[in-house]
C-alpha cells in the first residue's frame, strides 16, 4: 500500500519522470530530501521498476496506431507472446477475459507497415483469430 503522498509524487514522475528532486519538492510542498528518500523507498520496494520515455505528440501524430484482439490456441499462447514481445511495433500485451484472450497496442510508420504487421500476426502459430481497430485519437494518455 502506498500513502497520499507517494501517490502524488508517482503522479508527477508519470507526467515527468526527468523532473528534478528540487522541481518535484517544490510542487508537493516537501523537501528536496524528502522527496529523494520516498523516491528511494519507491524504488527499494519495486514500485518503481524504473523510467521511460514519453514520445512528443508530434512524432505520435505520424504513426497508425491499432489495437488487435487475439484469440489463440491455450497451449501455444506463451509461444505468441513471445513472437509479438520480438516485434519492435508492438507496444504491449495484455491478457483479457472475454470473448479474446490477448489485446495487443502496435504503433506502425504507415498504413503499409501496419498491413503487414496484422498479416505476419494473424499468421502466427496459435493465432486463431483476430481483430483489429485503428486508433483515430488519443483523450486521455497518463
Amino acid at each position: 500500500m502506498i500513502t497520499a503522498a507517494e501517490q502524488a509524487l508517482l503522479t508527477l514522475l508519470r507526467a515527468n519522470a526527468r523532473a528534478s528532486t528540487a522541481e518535484l519538492a517544490r510542487q508537493l510542498g516537501l523537501s528536496r530530501t524528502t522527496v529523494q528518500s520516498r523516491i528511494e523507498r519507491l524504488e527499494q520496494r519495486g514500485i518503481i521498476a524504473g523510467y521511460g520515455v514519453r514520445l512528443s505528440p508530434d512524432y505520435e501524430q505520424g504513426l497508425v496506431k491499432a489495437h488487435v484482439l487475439l484469440t489463440v490456441t491455450p497451449k501455444l499462447a506463451d509461444k505468441v507472446v513471445r513472437s509479438l514481445e520480438a516485434m519492435p511495433p508492438v507496444r504491449t500485451v495484455h491478457s483479457v477475459s472475454g470473448n479474446f484472450d490477448m489485446i495487443v497496442i502496435i504503433d506502425a510508420p504507415s498504413i503499409r507497415d501496419l498491413d503487414a504487421l496484422l498479416d505476419r500476426i494473424g499468421a502466427m502459430d496459435g493465432v486463431e483469430r483476430t481483430s483489429s481497430s485503428i486508433i483515430l485519437s488519443t483523450r486521455v494518455d497518463r
